[in-house]
């Protein structure tokens, strides 16, 4: 299936994977049928976030809690590897719970953008996916 966004909401997560630079940036995609309608960044709160990310229990409950009451669902879940390719690592996989979303991985070199890819993770076998970035 993959994943649509509108170029205004995937600025938004570059934007914030950006600016978590040096350490990994994370957070929760929402929308319906594959289609993003709202970006919520979260806090990485991981004892090493220069190489993994940890979402705030807290922060994901309010976001899971935000979108049940606007009726969507959780469409992917979104980090940064930091100077390594956009491909999900061992630690990924064993840390993918949601077999129903989407990962996107972005890759940060020095502090820019070089590549980002969308993925399912079930059952610990990867696959990649369309991410399509449209007009708002």
């Amino acid at each position: 299936m993959g994943i649509r966004i509108k170029k205004s909401e995937y600025q938004k997560i570059i934007e914030h994977c950006k600016k978590g630079y040096p350490c990994e940036a994370c957070g929760i995609l929402s929308g319906k049928d594959g289609a993003v309608e709202r970006v919520y960044p979260m806090e990485n709160v991981s004892d090493k976030p220069q190489i993994c990310y940890f979402m705030k229990p807290e922060e994901q409950l309010r976001v899971f809690k935000e979108m049940r009451q606007l009726n969507l669902e959780m469409v992917a879940i979104y980090h940064s590897h930091i100077n390594t390719a956009a491909y999900p690592s061992q630690r990924d996989v064993e840390l993918a719970f949601y077999p129903d979303a989407s990962y996107l991985i972005l890759s940060l070199f020095e502090g820019e953008v070089k590549e980002v890819r969308s993925f399912r993770i079930r059952d610990n076998k990867i696959s990649e996916e369309e991410l399509q970035i449209i007009e708002d």
